[in-house]
């Protein structure tokens, strides 16, 4: 499982040219599921997500997480994430995990982020088309695999 997380000023995600969800400040996740991911997973990304000390605090160095501030998520489900590119120009989605199996996973890890914030996750639709316009904040970007638990 796959995060792309960034620091943001705020998030609106759109679906057919209108408003579905949005969240103010805090962070936006980019969530790709691969074949074979799990709950364990799941747990371990939201855990490191929510803990991620990636804001300022008063003397402007990044020591602060987004519960720390009271900051809102934006998760959206994006199989990219699993790109391979290795051959060729075409990347190659073989290693996403199905919607059978990456929607409970997405939907859990949501839930996890649910439980911890004090408001709840803002959320895409599974496997529509969907528009996001967010600001990203810094620029601040970092992405966490679950398989290389760095």
């Amino acid at each position: 499982m796959r995060l792309v997380i960034q620091r943001s000023l705020g998030s609106t995600l759109s679906i057919d040219g209108e408003v579905y969800s949005s969240a103010s400040a805090g962070l936006m996740i980019l969530v790709g599921v691969e074949t074979g991911d799990t709950r364990a997973d799941a747990d371990w990304l939201a855990e490191k997500a929510l803990g991620l000390r990636i804001f300022a605090d008063e003397a402007g160095v990044m020591n602060r997480s987004v519960l720390d501030v009271g900051g809102e998520i934006m998760a959206v489900s994006q199989f990219t994430l699993t790109a391979s590119t290795k051959k060729g120009r075409r990347p190659s989605y073989i290693r996403a995990a199905g919607p059978g199996e990456a929607r409970p996973i997405y939907e859990y890890f949501c839930e996890l982020l649910d439980r911890a914030l004090p408001a709840p996750c803002a959320r895409g639709v599974f496997g529509a088309d969907m528009q996001i316009s967010f600001t990203n904040d810094g620029p601040v970007t970092i992405i966490i695999d679950s398989r290389l638990r760095e």
